[in-house]
């Protein structure tokens, strides 16, 4: 007897079939200002000797440093972050397809790799040299402040004070004026 337990249904039994027409140059699609051509520039011209030294070899049929490096880089700028999320925009995203040149999209475990042991060596470089090529094209000025979201525990926070409080009310030691201003003996 076969069993016939159905666990996804077709989807395609009543869709009409139509041909997707693609210029065979993803490039004629993207616009001549876009940002990912500027980036796929920059990346072209730089000297890369630091980055390819991380590697012992290169295989042909992977994708290349260069390109992994405009991938990274493009990722960054559009807020991406995540190897999953990256390998998924690879695979669907015409801008990344374009840094790809014609490449097979690489897998999250591939990104994740290249961020750990080839770009997170020579990141703070490139991306210094990132920022002064957009500040000498004037794409940015150096007025900005730019912070990367590190978050500092300060003394004064609700958290703090009430341990303080509490710490004060256990011990017996501190004075009324002591309580009054805060400041804690333990």
């Amino acid at each position: 007897m076969i069993n016939q337990n159905i666990l996804r249904q077709n989807y395609t039994l009543f869709s009409r079939p139509y041909q997707l027409k693609l210029p065979l140059e993803i490039g004629h699609v993207i616009p001549d200002n876009d940002c990912v051509r500027l980036l796929g520039q920059f990346v072209e011209e730089l000297d890369l000797k630091d980055l390819y030294s991380t590697y012992s070899r290169v295989k042909e049929n992977q994708v290349s440093p260069r390109q992994m490096l405009k991938i990274m880089l493009y990722a960054y700028h559009e807020h991406n972050y995540s190897s999953r999320g990256i390998e998924k925009a690879c695979r669907r995203d015409i801008n990344y397809m374009y840094l790809l040149e014609g490449k097979s999209a690489p897998d999250h475990a591939t990104i994740a790799r290249f961020r750990s042991l080839h770009f997170g060596q020579v990141a703070d470089k490139y991306l210094a040299m990132t920022v002064n090529y957009l500040m000498d094209l004037g794409e940015i000025s150096g007025k900005e402040i730019f912070i990367d979201g590190t978050k500092i525990e300060a003394n004064a926070n609700k958290i703090h004070i009430r341990l303080e409080e509490s710490c004060n009310k256990e011990s017996g030691k501190a004075s009324g004026q002591d309580r009054a201003a805060g400041s804690g003996v333990c």
